[in-house]
């Protein structure tokens, strides 16, 4: 459990260094999701970025698991 929340950490560091320069994140804008722009309103849901994040968060849990 420790290490995990090490690598967390980490994790949660250099993403908020990343907001903190502006480097472009490339999560947000993959072919796939989903945007929809009408006249008044505009609705997105980034659906495959959604499925790459839960993908790699489920393999940083299974790894560091200890089982």
């Amino acid at each position: 459990m420790g290490k995990l929340l090490i690598i967390l950490g980490l994790v949660l560091v250099v993403v908020g260094l990343l907001v903190i320069f502006k480097v472009p994140i490339p999560f947000g804008k993959l072919p796939g999701d989903i945007a929809i722009k009408g006249e008044h309103v505009q609705f997105y849901f980034p659906l495959v970025s959604c499925l790459i994040l839960s993908l790699i968060l489920s393999l940083l849990f299974y790894f560091f698991s200890g089982k």
